[in-house]
């Protein structure tokens, strides 16, 4: 088995067996490249702040602030985590000061935008719901009626970066 396939374990066979034949044929990053030919220009940590705050003021206005949005080059892809939301309490005298962070695989500065958007989406429901059930699912649909379909697109992503 392809090691790259490990991006879509846990998928139903009907998706798995057509992007199987895709990988084997050496077509997959041809068919990526066609579906999705240009990147973002959303490099810079602040530009990726006004991105991921303009999607929030427009779904989730009344959620909790975010402190910090990053590019991190530490989250390990490997154990499936394409971005990561971290709520840090900290004592600071008697109060409690909270912080809600972002941060996005580094690998997605060079991504297509509509990615971009899914991770950030999934990331910020994570303000509203922590786990990954029903609701949450609602919530990312609500703010990306395309959702599911990114979601596998990020991962035929990461397997397109490591068939180049």
């Amino acid at each position: 088995m392809n090691p790259s396939l490990r991006y879509i374990q846990g998928y139903p066979e009907h998706i798995v067996t057509p992007i199987t034949r895709l990988v084997e044929s050496g077509q997959l990053n041809t068919w990526f490249e066609q579906r999705y030919p240009t990147k973002h220009t959303i490099k810079s940590e602040k530009a990726l702040f006004e991105y991921t705050m303009a999607i929030k003021n427009r779904f989730l206005r009344k959620s909790a602030p975010l402190s910090k949005v990053i590019y991190d080059h530490k989250i390990h892809l490997i154990n499936n985590a394409l971005g990561l939301h971290s709520y840090v309490n900290r004592i600071q005298g008697n109060k409690v000061k909270s912080k809600n962070e972002i941060r996005i695989a580094s690998v997605f500065k060079d991504a297509p935008e509509p990615l971009l958007r899914m991770l950030i989406v999934h990331e910020l429901a994570h303000l509203k719901e922590k786990d990954h059930n029903k609701a949450f699912y609602q919530l990312c649909c609500h703010m990306e009626p395309d959702y599911h379909q990114l979601e596998l697109d990020a991962r035929l992503f990461m397997m397109y970066l490591e068939n180049q």
